[in-house]
C-alpha cells in the first residue's frame, strides 16, 4: 500500500493571527479558524502577527527548505500601506536597496525590488488599523526575493515612512485572489509545486506515512 499523500492548503492570515498551531500565551492560533486541518500541518515562511495575507500550510516538511533555503530565488508580492505621501525618490531607494537593522544587532542591506505606487484594491476589505482616506497616505506593491525579520517595515521606515497596513498577495503564482480573512482553500500537490516554480519537489519529497496500531 502506497502512504497517504501530503496536504497542502493557502489561508488568508487576518490580523493578528499567530502564525502557528501551539503557543504557551494565550494568542489567536491557526487551530482556531473553521477548518479541520490534518495532524502534522504546519505554516511555512511565518507571517508577522500584524501582517496579513497570503499563507501556506502544509504536512510536507520539505517545502520550507525547498522554498526558502534553495538557491533559486522565489518571488513574494505584498501590498503596504505607508503613512504620508512617498515620492518617486524614495520608491528608488527601496528599488535600489536600503540598510536596515538584523535581530542580532548588525546591519543588512536590501536586494533590489520591483516597487510601485498602486490604488487601494477595491477587493481589500475595510480594516480599523488601516488609515482613513482622510490621512496622507499610500500603498504600494513590493516584490521580494528574500525575507529578513520585519524586512517590508524597515525598508519602507529607511526612507521615512510609518508601514501600517501589510498584506501579503502572492508567493509565485499562487495568489490570495479573493480568499477573505480566515477562509481555507486547498491545492493539488502537483498544482502547489507547480505554482510555486519548483522544479525538484519529487526529489526531495518526504512520505507521509501513516502509523496504524
Amino acid at each position: 500500500m502506497n502512504p497517504p499523500s501530503h496536504r497542502y492548503f493557502i489561508i488568508n492570515k487576518p490580523y493578528k493571527m499567530v502564525s502557528q498551531f501551539v503557543s504557551n500565551q494565550k494568542e489567536w492560533l491557526l487551530g482556531d479558524l473553521d477548518f479541520s486541518f490534518p495532524e502534522g500541518t504546519h505554516a511555512v515562511g511565518r507571517l508577522d502577527k500584524t501582517s496579513e495575507g497570503l499563507l501556506l500550510l502544509t504536512t510536507n516538511k520539505s517545502v520550507t527548505k525547498l522554498l526558502f533555503e534553495s538557491d533559486v530565488p522565489h518571488k513574494r508580492t505584498y501590498l503596504v500601506q505607508v503613512e504620508k505621501e512617498i515620492n518617486e525618490e524614495r520608491l528608488n531607494t527601496i528599488r535600489n536597496g536600503v540598510s536596515i537593522g538584523l535581530k542580532d544587532g548588525g546591519t543588512f542591506v536590501t536586494s533590489p525590488c520591483k516597487a510601485e505606487i498602486v490604488s487601494r484594491p477595491e477587493t481589500l476589505k475595510t480594516s480599523m488599523h488601516e488609515f482613513g482616506n482622510h490621512l496622507p497616505q499610500s500603498w504600494l506593491e513590493l516584490t521580494l526575493t528574500e525575507g529578513k525579520f520585519h524586512q517590508i517595515r524597515k525598508m519602507v521606515a529607511a526612507v521615512g515612512h510609518h508601514c501600517k497596513r501589510l498584506v501579503r498577495l502572492s508567493i509565485e503564482d499562487i495568489c490570495l485572489g479573493d480568499l477573505q480573512p480566515g477562509e481555507v482553500k486547498e491545492i493539488e500537490e502537483e498544482q502547489f509545486f507547480n505554482q510555486l516554480k519548483i522544479d525538484n519537489w519529487k526529489d526531495a519529497l518526504i512520505p507521509n506515512f501513516e502509523i496504524i496500531e
